[in-house]
């Protein structure tokens, strides 16, 4: 997968983050996003930077390993980024966001390894999804201050047929990637936009009894 240079990633990143934080899915200094660069390194927020007021100095780049390259400490969660990057070759770019519904539905399924959503028009939104018809599956996975831990619990279930390109960590927050930032940003945004409808509509259910 070719990607971009650092220099544009960097204003990318920004506004991807200032869009991320206007929809109230970057609260303090939450989430962590990165881009695919064409010299095969990774552009990546700086830990515990607010993503809605990044500035160039919040972005650094990292090798294939999570070592810096330039000054600055990647995102704890880098690791994450990068086993997307190693399972999905087609990868240009990764957002995690960490909106209030998203935690909400991965608290209130307990246990459950997937949320289902069957019949939205939204389904389209995912790459290779032509119909309302059919299904896709949003895999959760307990969350973990070990990195590899989240990463081999949810991995086998990410290459499934008819999973979204996303994953919910429970009482943590969304991933989504796609082959660049603007399908990342959009499979985000249906992702986050399906939650918020299945809840909504749990909601509504409850009142009209």
């Amino acid at each position: 997968m070719t990607g971009i240079s650092f220099a544009a990633a960097v204003p990318m990143l920004i506004e991807v983050g200032q869009r991320l934080d206007a929809r109230g899915w970057a609260p303090a200094t939450a989430g962590n996003y990165s881009a695919r660069l064409d010299d095969g390194s990774f552009a990546v927020t700086v830990s515990g930077t607010h993503k809605g007021r990044l500035t160039p100095d919040g972005i650094m780049r990292v090798d294939a390993a999570g070592r810096g390259l330039t000054p600055g400490r990647p995102s704890a969660e880098t690791a994450l980024h990068l086993a997307l990057y190693r399972l999905f070759p087609g990868t240009g770019a990764v957002l995690h966001g960490h909106s209030p519904h998203a935690v909400g539905l991965s608290r209130a399924a307990g246990e459950a390894g997937e949320w289902v959503f069957r019949g939205h028009e939204m389904l389209k939104a995912f790459p290779g999804v032509v119909s309302h018809e059919g299904e896709v599956r949003l895999p959760m996975v307990d969350n973990s201050q070990d990195m590899a831990e989240i990463e081999a619990a949810v991995r086998s279930a990410l290459v499934e047929p008819g999973v979204a390109p996303a994953y919910l960590i429970r009482s943590h927050g969304l991933y989504a990637w796609g082959a660049d930032l603007d399908e990342a940003e959009r499979v985000l945004e249906a992702t986050e936009w399906l939650i918020a409808a299945e809840l909504a509509e749990q909601n509504f259910r409850e009142a009209l009894r």
